[in-house]
């Protein structure tokens, strides 16, 4: 069975390139583009993983980081960001990862990957 991922990503093109390539790799992906669209999401679809960004309008990052946990503590969450200095904030902590956005996405899939198996295995 494919497993899951929840992707919430405000930039359209991101978020369809992203979708994309991990859809390429076997998963089903869902979409989100902020924080509110992201937990709509979660409840309906029941993702295996979340891909989090963390600047967006109407509800950030952090703030759906910490209502994710709220309701789902077992689900692995990566915040995917283009900005290092999130990476200082204690709330950040909370997920299982902290991927910078690049051009090349291995490193992405690698944690991906990792945690699945991870989240698999328990």
């Amino acid at each position: 069975m494919k497993k899951k991922i929840l992707l919430v990503e405000d930039e359209g093109a991101l978020r369809l390139l992203y979708q994309e390539e991990l859809e390429e790799e076997g998963y089903e992906v869902f979409t989100a583009k902020n924080g509110k669209e992201a937990l709509q999401k979660l409840r309906k679809d029941r993702p295996d993983l979340v891909i989090l960004d963390i600047i967006m309008p109407e509800m950030d990052g952090m703030e759906a980081l910490g209502r994710i946990l709220g309701e789902q503590k077992r689900i692995p969450i990566i915040l995917h960001t283009s900005h290092p200095g999130y990476q200082e904030d204690f709330m950040s902590w909370a997920a299982d990862a902290y991927v910078l956005k690049s051009i090349d996405r291995k490193e992405l899939k690698e944690k991906i990957k990792e945690l699945l198996e991870k989240r698999e295995s328990h």
